[in-house]
Formats: C-alpha cells, structure tokens, sequence
C-alpha cells in the first residue's frame, strides 16, 4: 500500500480509500480568504494534469484569468467538498464550486452565458491555493 500524503490546510479525516470522496457540511476554506490569497495569481497552482491541460484549452495558461474567475464566486455558488489526488501520491480536501457568466465568444462576437466548474484547496502552509478543476 502507498502512504498518500495531504497538502490541503484541512486535514481532518483523510479517507483510507483510494478516489473522490466526499467530505460532509460547510465548506473548508472562507471563500473570502481564498479570494485573498488569488489576488496574486502567482500564489494559484494548476494542482493536476487535467487542470493544467483545461486551463491551457481554456485561457492559454493565463492564471489571472482563472483568479478573476475564482474572485467573481460567491457563497451561493459552492457545492461540495471531496477529498481529491493528483496522480502523485498526494491528496487535498478541496471545495468546489460552480459559477456561470457572460462571455463574448471570440468566433461569433456574441454574449453567451458559460458555466464552469472550480474545485480548489488552500495549500498546508495557508499562503497558496491548489487548483484542481477548472472547467466548463
């Protein structure tokens, strides 16, 4: 059996299987303070693969975009919390939220609403948040 270690500020409880699971109640982190810490993109890491390829496809790699995203969420917008792995031993108690604004599609210059979906984790020393999901 491989030890997992946990890189998330939560750390209660982490599960003995292997997976998504998910964490009961509230959210984990104060949205306010997630916000905080992304007001300087530099302190937002793309956490998992599929994030970093997602974020690539959706802002060609451009963090201020996805920190704008994660500053418009409000309470309303969160849904769970889940424990998650990014593939390398490592797991995170993340909270996920779902937001949808108006864009201008550049292909057609017309104004359409786009959801996406943000799972995220302030990191164990509390001064970096770990981006899990971030799609559409």
């Amino acid at each position: 059996m491989v030890n997992k270690f946990i890189v998330s500020e939560y750390s209660s409880r982490p599960p003995s299987e292997s997976g998504r699971v998910k964490i009961a109640g509230e959210p984990l982190y104060d949205l306010a303070r997630v916000q905080a810490i992304v007001e300087d993109e530099t302190r937002l890491l793309t956490w998992t693969e599929k994030c970093r390829k997602d974020v690539f496809k959706l802002f060609d790699d451009d963090l201020a975009e996805v920190a704008g995203l994660i500053q418009c969420l409000k309470a309303s917008d969160y849904i769970d919390s889940e424990w998650c792995e990014n593939g390398r031993n490592a797991m995170a108690a993340c909270d996920a939220y779902s937001i949808r604004r108006m864009e201008v599609i550049p292909a057609t210059g017309k104004a359409m609403a786009v959801g996406y979906f943000l799972k995220f984790a302030i990191g164990k020393a509390g001064n970096l948040v770990l981006l899990v999901s971030c799609h559409v």
